[in-house]
C-alpha cells in the first residue's frame, strides 16, 4: 500500500508523476529540478494527510542530503503537523512547503497546478 492512497483517484496520477520525477532529479544530481517537483507534489498533495505527510519527509530527507540546517529545522514541525492540518482542512493552499516560505501562508497557484487539479476533478482550495 502506498503512502498517498488518500487521494483522489483523478490527482493520485499526477502527484505520482511528480515524486517520479523528483526522484529522477535527485538520483541524477539535479537538486533544483528534484526540489521543485517535491514542491509541486505538495502542493497537490496537501489536503490529503498521508500525501502531504509523505511530502515533508522527502523534503525532510532532502534537507539532509543538501545539509541544511534550516531546512531539517523547518521541516520537523511540518512533517509532523502538516498531515494534522490536511486531516482537519486547514492548509495553506498553494503552500509549496519549503522551510523557505511561511508554513501558514497561502500562495497563488501556478496555472500549469491549476490546470492538474482541474484535469483530476479535484479543488484545489480548502473548500
Amino acid at each position: 500500500m502506498k503512502l498517498y492512497t488518500s487521494l483522489p483517484k483523478g490527482l493520485r496520477p499526477f502527484y505520482e508523476i511528480e515524486i517520479g520525477k523528483y526522484r529522477k532529479e535527485f538520483k541524477g544530481g539535479n537538486l533544483a529540478a528534484a526540489w521543485n517537483h517535491l514542491e509541486r507534489a505538495h502542493i497537490l498533495g496537501q489536503r490529503y494527510p498521508y500525501a502531504h505527510t509523505f511530502v515533508h519527509w522527502k523534503m525532510l530527507q532532502f534537507g539532509f542530503k543538501i545539509k541544511s540546517p534550516k531546512e531539517i529545522l523547518g521541516q520537523i514541525p511540518r512533517l509532523v503537523f502538516g498531515g494534522v492540518k490536511s486531516f482537519v482542512g486547514k492548509v495553506p493552499v498553494g503552500n509549496p512547503g519549503g522551510a523557505n516560505v511561511p508554513p501558514l501562508k497561502p500562495f497563488p497557484i501556478e496555472k500549469e497546478v491549476q490546470e492538474i487539479f482541474i484535469k483530476a476533478g479535484v479543488s484545489a482550495t480548502n473548500a
